[in-house]
């Protein structure tokens, strides 16, 4: 039986199943029925809160985005987590299942990665950002007189095997996260990915680094044991003479550091 003619049954007992892939690889399920359901190997857990605003689909544009809401659970999407930044760019599917026979009726509604994510109360509210948000992006990126690159991308080239290493946290205090053995100078403007404890999976900016610590753009989301290990990935401040001195890739160096910009006509001899 097609999915057409299930639904054109006189009575459906039908339900809403989410399927939520975070970055970092951990997969959950969730359904709008009052039972849990199994389907495809994967168990999709009651919450009964979680509702889509609108899904709507065509043939158009317009209406590929829509909205996910659903209440905070401690055990399946927590506020923590979410503030954290666990669930941003998720990769969400909505479907349409009957809950006297889960996975018989497997209609797809949505598919997309979360976006923005509020919070009220008890609640949150995340946008489903569908394929169609890839079109509101530039053709051809402007011109500015910093990389538009990132370190080690395919646009950089930079090989970054000998540009990472594991490193052991001595302590934490605020944003400053101790470290021994570094190079100065050497992680600024890179990335710190927490490799176990609370934070295990996320992803913080690096402002600077001395020989025995770096300091994080933000403090970590969450508390942090001594001897929690971590990975650092080197940066680089978007500038042409690093990229030709520190790394030898002027090449690749992808900005426009000697084309005029808006204050041509106001710079004057001496200034």
């Amino acid at each position: 039986m097609s999915d057409g003619e299930r639904l054109s049954e006189p009575v459906n007992t039908l339900a809403f199943c989410w399927r939520i892939e975070r970055r970092d690889g951990v997969t959950i399920g969730l359904t709008s029925h009052d039972r849990d359901m199994a389907i495809g190997g994967l168990s999709y857990r009651a919450a009964p809160g979680m509702t889509p605003s609108a899904v709507r689909s065509g043939i158009g544009l317009e209406g590929e985005d829509s909205d996910v809401a659903g209440a905070l659970s401690s055990d399946a999407i927590s506020e923590a987590d979410l503030m954290a930044g666990r669930w941003d760019g998720a990769a969400l599917e909505v479907r349409l299942t009957q809950w006297e026979a889960p996975g018989a009726l497997w209609l797809l509604l949505a598919r997309g990665e979360m976006g923005a994510v509020a919070r009220k109360g008890g609640a949150f509210t995340a946008e489903l950002l569908g394929a169609a948000a890839v079109l509101g992006g530039p053709v051809a990126p402007s011109t500015s007189p910093d990389c538009r690159a990132r370190l080690g991308d395919t646009a950089c080239r930079v090989d970054m095997a000998g540009r990472r290493r594991i490193v052991v946290v001595g302590s934490v205090e605020e944003a400053d996260v101790a470290v021994s053995g570094l190079t100065a100078g050497a992680y600024a403007f890179g990335t710190l990915r927490w490799l176990g404890g609370a934070n295990a999976g996320l992803v913080q900016g690096v402002v600077d680094n001395g020989v025995n610590g770096v300091t994080l753009s933000d403090p970590p989301a969450f508390a942090v044991a001594a001897g929690t290990l971590a990975l650092l990935s080197e940066g680089c401040d978007r500038q042409l003479a690093t990229c030709a001195g520190r790394f030898g890739n002027a090449v690749n160096f992808r900005g426009e550091p000697y084309l005029p910009g808006m204050d041509l006509l106001t710079r004057y001899p001496g200034a």
